[in-house]
């Protein structure tokens, strides 16, 4: 730049960052294609063609992030599991109704874009995006002084899955008397760490379990696909619910019909001890926690009760019957 005058580099966006970002990314991208994939990165759209022989082709779509668990992972390492993460919390929620992933795009945005740090991230972002047969079709990096806090970033994404319409799960089909199935979270997944980190925040370092309070905070966010692909194979599943914010209180009513609840019993699950470590140093009462909380349960399946024992023989994982559909609305605890 000649002259004095001022730049976008001096205006704090630094163009040569997110061009070195971008060229990190590039082959992480494009080892996530799949065959519908027409046109991906570098377009300013990108392009997907529905695979061929579905009928009545539903696509099923969701946008979210990982929250604040971004400031514990940049503080202790560990962003490519930020990425992780963020896929398959994403591909979660669209199983719910029964879809598979097609595409993901993801938005990484800092105030200063470190290249290093974003291909970390995207390289998350792919590894779940080929484990869960989705093409990383797309997404953004941003760098934005003044909006961001230097040193943090944000990271969202939005799935794009298919599902025949026919096959749609809309928990239309829940009766009372069918049974809650669960799948174990494994840790926090990515909700409540504001109210994690407020009462952890000095912790990090503390030896706990095989490792310390850190790195049982950063437990991956699963992805449950695998797990439930051959029981919705199957048709034996009734109504799904994923266990983000809200807890089992706000996500399980949003799957049932008018005039049905759940009532749930206390114990009936492996529960990670990182929540009772949270209880116990916040003085949290059990309640606060079911509503901030996962408490373990990662992800829900309601079946027919006479479909439960071919429901554990099809998963590749333990399936916990934690509870029964009842008349009336909401969660009650046994």
């Amino acid at each position: 730049m000649a002259g004095g005058g001022r730049g976008y580099k001096q205006a704090g966006v630094d163009l040569a960052s997110a061009d070195d970002a971008l060229a990190r990314v590039a082959e992480l991208v494009a080892s996530t294609y799949t065959v519908g994939v027409l046109k991906g990165l570098g377009a300013f759209g990108g392009l997907f063609e529905l695979p061929a022989g579905v009928r009545s082709p539903v696509l099923v779509a969701s946008t979210d992030g990982v929250g604040t668990k971004t400031m514990l992972a940049v503080k202790r390492g560990g962003l490519s599991g930020i990425g992780r993460d963020l896929v398959n919390h994403c591909v979660n929620d669209i199983l719910v109704q029964g879809a598979r992933p097609l595409f993901f795009l993801d938005y990484v945005a800092s105030a200063r874009l470190d290249p290093a740090g974003t291909a970390e991230v995207v390289a998350g972002v792919a590894e779940a995006c080929r484990a869960n047969g989705a093409a990383l079709l797309g997404g953004e990096m941003a760098e934005m002084p003044g909006v961001y806090v230097d040193g943090e970033l944000d990271v969202v994404g939005t799935v794009v899955g298919l599902v025949e319409k026919s096959a749609i799960v809309d928990g239309s089909k829940v009766q009372g008397g069918d049974v809650v199935l669960a799948l174990g979270s494994g840790g926090l997944q990515t909700n409540g760490f504001s109210l994690a980190r407020s009462v952890l925040g000095g912790a990090l370092d503390e030896p706990f379990e095989d490792g310390v309070v850190g790195d049982a905070l950063l437990a991956p966010h699963r992805s449950f696909l695998q797990a439930v692909a051959p029981l919705l194979e199957r048709g034996l599943v009734r109504g799904m619910a994923h266990i983000t914010g809200g807890g089992l209180p706000g996500n399980l009513p949003r799957s049932l019909p008018a005039g049905l609840g759940v009532r749930l019993e206390r114990g009936s699950w492996p529960r990670p001890k990182i929540f009772d470590l949270i209880g116990q140093r916040g003085a949290i009462d059990e309640d606060e926690m079911a509503r901030v909380f996962n408490l373990g349960v990662g992800f829900v399946v309601m079946v027919a009760p006479s479909a439960v024992e071919d429901a554990r023989a099809l998963s590749p994982e333990a399936l916990h019957a934690i509870g029964r559909v009842v008349e009336g609305e909401g969660v009650r605890w046994a």
